[in-house]
């Protein structure tokens, strides 16, 4: 009879509260530069390209 042995690791998380509100901050102001450059963007291709979206969010380009 053979015996089959399973090692786990287990991996423990470092991320402070700090570097997870740094991550929080920095993706939302990331998120909110790209939502306003495409939203008030007077390049075509970009306006085109989000023109739906914006429509069904709300969000004004006319």
């Amino acid at each position: 009879m053979s015996t089959i042995t399973s090692t786990r690791h287990a991996t423990a998380s470092t991320t402070t509260l700090g570097q997870r509100l740094v991550a929080a901050i920095g993706a939302s102001i990331l998120g909110v530069c790209l939502v306003y450059f495409a939203g008030f963007s007077h390049i075509e291709a970009v306006h085109n390209a989000a023109h739906d979206t914006r429509h069904s969010a709300a969000f004004p380009c006319h």
